[in-house]
């Protein structure tokens, strides 16, 4: 624990100060494994971490990424939404993505269930394989809708990289989840 107010009366005053859903301004100041530490332009310094704003990966992006370098750089400047004052750490929880429009509630918007959809295979989990219908939004074919027949695994069916024509059964913007099937797309078996 960093301590109270009166340790840090500052720092402290600045971070009871923001509210919920402002946008902040600020540079990158390190990458570390567990986030991104961002140094605010309005914001004193903090007495222990290389910035007051702190970005979880979670938090960087939309988009799915291997590491948190392949969406920000130490340097770079950054506007993100105010999330919550982190009383623990002392620091102003922080979300890049969220000043961006979430590509699932944007395909949401112009798809039905019913739709037909061209995609790709991606991944191939036990219980049923993923294809990413446009860039960033991926939905899953659970076995039972993989095949006419039934099959045990997703590899009798699909293989990753394979082309696939599709059908959506649900979308559900709350959970952004977004299930497919193979069966209703094919016109084998009427």
């Amino acid at each position: 624990m960093m301590g109270g107010p009166s340790e840090n009366p500052e720092l402290w005053a600045f971070l009871e100060s923001l509210h919920c859903g402002e946008f902040l301004s600020g540079t990158v100041t390190a990458i570390e494994r567990f986030g991104v530490f961002v140094a605010l332009d309005d914001g004193p310094d903090h007495p222990v971490f290389p910035g007051v704003g702190f970005i979880s990966f979670a938090e960087l992006s939309w988009q799915r990424f291997e590491a948190a370098s392949d969406v920000v750089q130490v340097g770079q400047r950054v506007s993100c939404e105010f999330l919550q004052f982190d009383t623990w750490n002392l620091e102003a929880r922080l979300s890049l993505r969220a000043t961006q429009p979430d590509p699932f509630q944007v395909f949401a918007d112009g798809a039905a269930v019913g739709q037909k959809l061209h995609g790709r295979v991606t991944k191939l989990a036990p219980f049923g394989a993923f294809v990413q219908v446009v860039d960033g939004i991926e939905g899953l074919v659970h076995l039972r809708e993989l095949a006419w027949t039934p099959v045990e695994t997703p590899s009798d069916a699909v293989q990753v990289g394979d082309e696939v024509t599709v059908v959506v059964t649900e979308i559900d913007r709350e959970r952004r989840r977004l299930a497919l099937s193979r069966r209703k797309g094919s016109s084998e078996h009427r």
